[in-house]
């Protein structure tokens, strides 16, 4: 029990004032002059004792806003920085997705040069005399488009090859000359890169990934939310332990006021207010405090459910409307356990990264096997150009005449497919001894097999955790009917002594006693309620049901 300097002095005054036997009596003057004192500090106290009890009133002059939780749950959704910055991670896992995806993609290839070279001539075949020059120009325009096959690993290259040249070689029959050559080819791993390859691991890796980036925005969003709910609720124990600080504010102040109607009537000595002021001032310093929780509390909630500081709401007094009704529910907790084992996000996480380590593995086993590629290939040519009419042989030709085509005619030699021209091969390796994808593949293969233990401790804590929420609840809810039952008995003792007190059979020290007792009661019983509802919330948490229970949908990819 506390006890004020101001208390003691009232106690020793009375203590004085009735111990007429005591071997060393003080003196009346002395008496007199600790009633002066008494008299002298209840007068410069009467104005703050008869304040009536909108004087101690808040001046905060913000605009109060009316809250349910339901519209705090709904702001939180919208508005909720972390929850925003968190759904921005699907769109990058998408992007993450499409870029492994472009693998896949066709792509477009070509190939344009002009080339000149002049040598000597050194035989016969050179085309021009010995020790002249010969000249040949060659201009290159080629095209193709390739693509990888998605299944398989398969290659496919589609080229057409286009030239033309133009020398001084006196051998020439065409001049100048058009080449077009176009191949087909495709090139399919047999062993490694067949069922899988980078490419394949990678898109698989980034569509878990985006199943994860969906799971942990639900993650999110339920952790979010349940300290909505659990900051909500503590803004509404802090408002109503304000209230219930006024209410014991209001009561020490009437006691005052009463004792002085009795000091003036003569029926009580002057310094037996003091104890009853000293209980005011108390009083008013416990609503204080309640409004500076209450403030704080406010602040903590808002933080989850503005957008910024240029948000309304942030300005605004927050007067939540909701109240912790208390309604004892029943908690199956295998059910409950069931449940989380089915809908918890970190077993759901924890499962989709056994799938990312499974696909990884299975990519670097497959590495270990032999590289063999199959290529085939097939194509035609087709020629066209100037045709010189000669006679002669060598570099004794002599040109008579010529017949003219272009590029057209090599086309349509191309198209005749006259000239066809296809390749068969086969390219095998294979390393030797312990490769570095045999000891890469052992490693994944030993990391998989922690990460599937690591599941089963997971589980384990998600059970212990579930089961001790259930007993918290269950807990909880014995301990508000409890609180619920000494509010009560504290609500019929304030009475008693009141009215004893009326009659003259109780004191001042047991009336203010008593009003202690029932402000406690009641922070109690509002506390309890609170632990309750918080209980409650944790619950759903552990469960990952809260978003089910407020009806909201996570919409994925």
């Amino acid at each position: 029990m506390r006890r004020h300097p101001t208390g003691w002095l009232a106690a020793a005054a009375c203590a004085l004032a009735t111990a007429g036997a005591s071997a060393q009596a003080p003196s009346d003057a002395h008496i007199q002059a600790l009633i002066a004192e008494a008299t002298a500090n209840l007068a410069s106290g009467d104005a703050a004792a008869q304040a009536p009890p909108s004087a101690m009133q808040s001046t905060d002059t913000r605009p109060v806003v009316s809250l349910t939780l339901d519209e705090a749950v709904k702001a939180a959704l919208d508005h909720n920085l972390d929850i925003s910055v968190q759904r921005l991670n699907p769109q990058l896992s998408d992007i993450q997705v499409a870029s492994a995806r472009a693998a896949y993609r066709p792509s477009l290839t070509s190939l344009l040069s002009s080339t000149s070279d002049t040598n000597a001539s050194t035989s016969t075949i050179s085309g021009a005399s010995a020790g002249a020059a010969v000249t040949t120009t060659r201009n290159t325009f080629n095209g193709g488009i390739s693509q990888n096959i998605p299944w398989f690993g398969g290659t496919v290259n589609v080229q057409l090859n286009n030239q033309r040249q133009t020398t001084t070689n006196l051998t020439a029959l065409i001049n100048p000359v058009f080449n077009s050559t176009w191949t087909g080819q495709y090139s399919q791993p047999l062993f490694r890169n067949f069922l899988i390859d980078a490419s394949r691991q990678q898109l698989q890796i980034a569509r878990i990934n985006r199943g994860i980036s969906d799971v942990q925005l639900r993650a999110s969003i339920t952790n979010t939310l349940s300290n909505v709910r659990n900051a909500y609720w503590d803004l509404v124990f802090a408002t109503q332990a304000v209230e219930v600080a006024r209410q014991s504010l209001d009561l020490a102040t009437k006691l005052v006021s009463d004792n002085q109607t009795r000091v003036e009537i003569g029926t009580m000595a002057p310094i037996d207010v003091v104890q009853a002021r000293a209980e005011q001032a108390t009083r008013r310093q416990g609503l204080v405090a309640a409004e500076s929780t209450r403030r704080t509390t406010e602040l903590t909630l808002k933080r989850l459910i503005v957008g910024g500081t240029t948000d309304p709401l942030w300005n605004a007094s927050i007067a939540p409307t909701d109240r912790p009704d208390f309604n004892p529910q029943p908690v199956d907790v295998e059910a409950a356990v069931r449940r989380a084992l089915s809908e918890r996000t970190d077993l759901e996480i924890a499962r989709k990264n056994i799938q990312a380590n499974d696909v990884t593995m299975k990519y670097l086993v497959n590495q270990t096997r032999p590289d063999a590629d199959l290529v085939l290939s097939y194509g035609y040519s087709g020629t066209g150009g100037t045709r010189l009419d000669t006679i002669g042989n060598g570099v004794n030709r002599t040109v008579i005449g010529s017949t003219p085509g272009g590029y057209a005619d090599a086309l349509a030699s191309l198209f005749r497919r006259n000239l066809p021209r296809w390749v068969v091969q086969m390219n095998i390796s294979y390393p030797i001894g312990m490769s570095t994808q045999s000891a890469a593949a052992a490693r994944a293969r030993v990391q998989l097999n922690q990460v599937q233990a690591q599941i089963k401790q997971i589980e384990l804590q998600v059970a212990t955790d579930v089961t001790n929420a259930a007993v918290q609840v269950q807990n909880a809810a014995e301990a508000v009917q409890a609180a619920q039952a000494s509010r009560e008995l504290s609500e019929q003792r304030l009475e008693a002594e009141q009215s004893k007190f009326e009659v003259g059979m109780s004191t001042n020290y047991f009336v203010v006693q008593a009003q202690r007792d029932l402000a406690d009661a009641r922070n109690a019983e509002l506390r309890a309620t609170l632990n309750y509802r918080k209980a409650l919330v944790e619950l759903e948490r552990l469960q990952q049901t809260t978003l089910q229970n407020l009806n909201i949908t996570v919409l994925g990819r």
